[in-house]
């Protein structure tokens, strides 16, 4: 086992931090003291220069200037692994694990590297720190099998068991349950309360933000913008954001028209849990919505009707045509499109340009690419999109609301049938908004959408149906209009009887 740190109480201020890549000003002299035993806030819209501070912190990178100091000692990281030795640790967005793996040993390969290294006295570890902080994780169970709430979990223990003082936290319920972000939070306050750790928690989600930290400090285009101690009024976080309060959304009426998508009792099996007998009916113009925990079955209900899930029973078709155990390649052919939530892993390339990119999501173009033109596009689809970027931009280097962006824009246009998976994840209150601004236009124009996502809040204010799973199985569409987030919260819990009596109080109530 590696040396732990003992528990220590640290001070750490980053002083006009600047970090530039090419003109791109990510950090234009960024100045925070983070105290001890506190959770501080770092809030900021995509692309604000959040994540590339934390990394400037953590020793992923290094900044161009400015000075990091530990308890007034100026220091300087070449590396993650120095930075821990400091007890500066960063749990990143994605989880860095490797999913072939089992838990026990990505826990160890921290800080045990040793040819034989000793798993009785890792398990031993392993079990003590999730005892300590409520984390129940199966030693040998592969990490590919883990929800992202779980991976987030074991590497939060990881960063303890390096003795880390200071932990910093990226965007961290992203794609978490609702009882894995309270747990998540309950850790946090104790880690900051209990132990005097200092936690900086990044986000863009104001509500959390208000729940959770002690203090905040709010980014912009790289800047600090503001200040606060919580808790400090929404409509003041929003204006040091964005520079403006923000207009309620407009969602303009679409009456439904013929069916585009019917599902008629279909069954998809899988190794952890088989999706059996869903129905559904999607209309031209209309918006459904999918709820549940993760790993219920929505997910592979979603790509099923993409083509890109096998199915063993069961009907689907998209207008007129039959699409059961049709390819991928049919679906495309039928206007189908499907939008996933792993942006880097399924979406998009990593390595290459968003001019790339555009010549390759071509699908009648010549054979071979006019580069020109493929520029020309690029140049054009990234100022329509207002995606931060250039046509020579590698995709990867982009935030996680411009690559999310970027998919929009590679969409074709005349779709029929739209299925994407949580379209907003890790995306803040404006870049949300405009996302949904697109997908409306499209609905519009006749195009049926069906989204999965964590966020009833989302569901219930875009979605005209919404439909839950629960262990493989999909309820009854409701009506959104109809519907309350207390609602929702007990169906996807499974609790049927407790959704009916919280439905027919708010009527009473009426």
């Amino acid at each position: 086992m590696g040396a732990r740190l003992p528990n220590i109480i640290m001070k750490v201020e980053l002083v006009d931090i600047h970090k530039h890549f090419g003109p791109v000003r990510a950090n234009d002299g960024v100045s925070l003291t983070l105290e001890p035993g506190t959770i501080h806030g770092l809030l900021g819209e995509n692309g604000a220069g959040k994540s590339t501070l934390m990394k400037c912190l953590s020793g992923y990178q290094t900044p161009d200037s400015g000075t990091i100091k530990v308890d007034g000692q100026a220091i300087s990281f070449a590396s993650p692994a120095e930075a821990i030795q400091h007890g500066i640790g960063m749990l990143h967005q994605d989880p860095l694990d490797f999913p072939q793996m089992r838990v026990l040993d990505n826990f160890m390969l921290a800080f045990d590297q040793r040819m034989l290294p000793d798993r009785r006295k890792g398990q031993a570890t392993l079990q003590e720190l999730g005892t300590r902080f409520q984390f129940q994780l199966d030693p040998d169970a592969e990490i590919a099998s883990l929800t992202i709430g779980e991976r987030q979990q074991l590497e939060i223990l990881r960063l303890l068991a390096l003795g880390a003082q200071v932990i910093i936290l990226d965007e961290p319920t992203t794609g978490i349950s609702a009882p894995q972000k309270a747990k998540l939070f309950a850790t946090l306050h104790r880690l900051a309360e209990e132990e005097s750790r200092s936690v900086v928690f990044v986000s863009h989600k104001l509500e959390e933000v208000e729940k959770l930290c002690h203090s905040v400090t709010v980014l912009r285009k790289g800047q600090v913008t503001g200040e606060a101690n919580m808790p400090c009024p929404i409509d003041r976080l929003v204006e040091m954001m964005f520079g403006r309060s923000l207009p309620p959304t407009e969602c303009p009426l679409v009456e439904p028209g013929p069916v585009t998508l019917q599902v008629e009792a279909l069954t998809i099996p899988s190794y952890r849990l088989t999706v059996e007998d869903v129905n559904l009916q999607v209309r031209e113009g209309e918006v459904v919505g999918l709820a549940g925990l993760e790993g219920s079955g929505q997910r592979l209900f979603l790509r099923a009707c993409a083509g890109l899930e096998r199915t063993t029973a069961g009907h689907i078709a998209v207008g007129e045509q039959n699409l059961t155990h049709a390819p991928y390649r049919r679906f495309l052919q039928a206007n189908v499109a499907y939008s996933p939530a792993g942006r880097l892993e399924e979406g998009l390339v990593g390595g290459l340009t968003l001019t790339e990119h555009f010549a390759l999501a071509k699908r009648d173009g010549p054979f071979f690419i006019n580069w020109g033109a493929a520029r020309g596009q690029a140049a054009e689809r990234i100022q329509h999109f207002n995606v931060i970027g250039q046509p020579e931009s590698r995709v990867e280097a982009l935030s996680g609301g411009n690559q999310q962006r970027v998919q929009l824009a590679l969409l074709p246009p005349g779709l029929r049938l739209l299925l994407m998976e949580h379209p907003t994840r890790g995306l803040d209150i404006e870049s949300a908004r405009w996302v949904w601004q697109q997908l409306l236009a499209r609905r519009e124009e006749g195009s049926a959408i069906v989204f999965i996502s964590a966020d009833l809040d989302e569901l219930l204010e875009y979605a005209d149906r919404i439909a839950v799973f629960h262990n493989g199985r999909m309820m009854e569409p409701l009506q959104a209009c109809d519907t309350t987030v207390e609602q929702l919260g007990y169906l996807i819990a499974g609790k049927r009887e407790s959704a009916a009596y919280a439905k027919d109080s708010v009527q009473a109530q009426e």
